[in-house]
């Protein structure tokens, strides 16, 4: 799920990948409105209000939100950086840095959560922040098929992809797409789950409920290196007995 990489990705990677990360971001986006009242997963709103602020000489507020934009362009930065960085030393780990500094984020969060709701703009640069590591990762990993944290370009894609299921009758392109609505729709129902289940969550938890999405992406990352092993010691046995 973290390890292939382009081409070496199939089908069934991309939609393990999908489903985990767009239930955490599902999770993130809920609880990030509902305890400040911001979108913590995506910057396209906050672009709008930057450009109308600063067109009404507000500049104190456009600087926020030119902040929040700011955030999670820095998240997806330093993920990107952090897979080149560490594929130079063992490219097993690449994209499991990333996935363990979101999880410290999002486990760190509830720590301090009393100090974050006097300053809920530090709380959703922080949110924008783990997001931007977040969609800079799963891009990275499926070189932009899959991508988790807002749904405006998936619900763009499907309406494309189910016109286009009138028209093609070739069944190998057909297939092709079919593959990639179900896909698309996987991404959708997850973040919408997470967003439910959050939702049911916050009014009892608060921003505990962020550990709860910490601890979905750490237990998806430990299920996908073990399997790695055992996958690893399976062919050193068959090699060794042929």
């Amino acid at each position: 799920m973290f390890r292939h990489i382009g081409e070496t990705r199939t089908f069934r990677h991309n939609l393990s990948i999908a489903s985990l990360l767009s239930f955490v971001a599902g999770i993130v986006n809920v609880v990030g409105f509902l305890a400040v009242q911001k979108i913590t997963t995506n910057v396209t709103g906050h672009f709008a209000f930057l450009i109308d602020e600063v067109f009404n000489l507000n500049f104190l507020k456009g600087i926020t939100f030119f902040l929040y934009v700011f955030f999670f362009l820095l998240g997806s930065f330093i993920s990107s950086l952090i897979v080149q960085l560490v594929s130079r030393k063992n490219k097993k780990y690449i994209y499991l840095v990333p996935v363990l500094l979101e999880s410290l984020i999002l486990f760190s969060i509830p720590n301090f959560s009393k100090i974050l709701y006097h300053f809920p703009d530090v709380l959703a640069f922080t949110l924008l922040f783990a997001m931007g590591l977040q969609n800079s990762l799963v891009t990275n990993i499926s070189k932009s098929v899959v991508r988790t944290t807002h749904l405006t370009g998936l619900f763009t894609d499907l309406g494309i992809e189910f016109s286009q299921l009138f028209f093609i009758k070739e069944k190998f392109i057909k297939k092709n797409i079919i593959s990639s609505i179900r896909l698309r729709l996987t991404i959708i129902l997850s973040f919408f789950v997470g967003g439910i289940i959050s939702g049911f969550m916050f009014p009892k938890f608060q921003l505990h409920v962020l550990s709860f999405a910490a601890s979905i992406l750490v237990l998806g990352a430990t299920f996908d290196y073990l399997k790695y092993g055992v996958l690893q010691i399976k062919r050193k046995y068959v090699n060794k007995n042929h």
